[in-house]
């Protein structure tokens, strides 16, 4: 089996971190020839940089990022595979639920081929809103990933180092692993693993948020929404054409033009809805563009902990 370096986004994650550590070590002492576990701390306010600094003082296969202030889950992950020595990554939560038991499934995946390896969930055990939102945010990636790849991401994942020369260079504070990783491979495997139930904790990831990520990835990664927008300008001015075609008819036949000022008024208010529409998603891609255009980073490691230096 290849060297591994295991990936874990650290959010408020206090009280399972040394649970998550014990069997991550038991399941790559017995799979892999050479392994690290990389935690970046993604500044959740509790003890989590603490307990990762300890585990580090005591495992020297543990290495520990903290970020400046609170960048998001795809951000952290980005830090740290960017960090990553091995010659796979694998992915996955901080709260249990993707099972470390589970990690050799995905890599004996990756060794039939496939350069990137979704661990799917057997049944994912979040509440209905939650469920709700990842739908959401799965239909959003099929823009990008296409429909079959999209149905079956998940956190939990093993690919390819080298596929990180893909986005070496990529420094926009939006970020979309799953999008990113398209860019250097459509080679896209999945197993069925298991998903526990979260023991401890609440997530981080509310329905807000993940429609708020669902958009900003649709208008980040993608061209769907200004398509969307150029269609309905379409539609409502064929509308537009088939009402006047109307009143000119009428007009001929019987001489007066269509009465009434609420039928008159309610085609207004439609068009100025779809004009101011398209000028929002416009408006969405002149942001990022803005944005983009600051080189903002995503990402600004704080701290390190273990004994390598990046």
């Amino acid at each position: 089996m290849p060297s591994i370096s295991v990936v874990v986004p650290v959010y408020r994650a206090e009280s399972s971190l040394r649970e998550l550590h014990a069997r991550l070590v038991e399941v790559m002492q017995q799979e892999s020839t050479g392994f690290e576990i990389i935690f970046v701390e993604d500044c959740g306010g509790d003890g989590s940089w603490q307990v990762i600094q300890a585990l580090a003082a005591e495992d020297c296969r543990v290495r520990g990022l903290r970020m400046s202030r609170n960048y998001g889950q795809h951000n952290a992950l980005l830090c740290g595979i960017r960090a990553a020595a091995n010659e796979v990554v694998v992915t996955l939560d901080d709260d249990l639920q993707n099972p470390p038991e589970e990690i050799p499934k995905l890599v004996a995946k990756l060794a039939e081929g496939y350069d990137m390896v979704y661990g799917t969930p057997e049944r994912e055990q979040h509440g209905l809103l939650r469920d709700l939102a990842s739908r959401i945010t799965k239909l959003a990636l099929q823009s990008a990933m296409g429909a079959e790849t999209a149905r079956k991401i998940s956190a939990f994942r093993a690919f390819r180092t080298e596929l990180r020369q893909a986005f070496h260079d990529y420094r926009s504070p939006t970020v979309n692993l799953d999008v990113l990783l398209t860019w250097g491979t459509t080679r896209f495997g999945s197993v069925t693993v298991k998903h526990a139930s979260r023991e401890a904790g609440a997530s981080g990831y509310t329905v807000r948020k993940l429609i708020t990520h669902a958009i900003n990835m649709m208008t980040g990664f993608s061209t769907l929404p200004l398509q969307i927008a150029s269609l309905m300008g379409f539609v409502f001015s064929l509308f537009g054409f088939v009402v006047l075609a109307y009143v000119l008819v009428r007009t001929l036949m019987f001489g007066s033009s269509v009465p009434g000022f609420p039928f008159l008024a309610s085609i207004i208010a439609i068009f100025a809805g779809a004009q101011l529409f398209a000028l929002g998603i416009i408006g969405e891609y002149l942001a990022r563009m803005h944005f983009r255009s600051m080189d903002r980073p995503p990402y600004l490691i704080r701290e390190q902990a273990g004994q390598h230096e990046i």
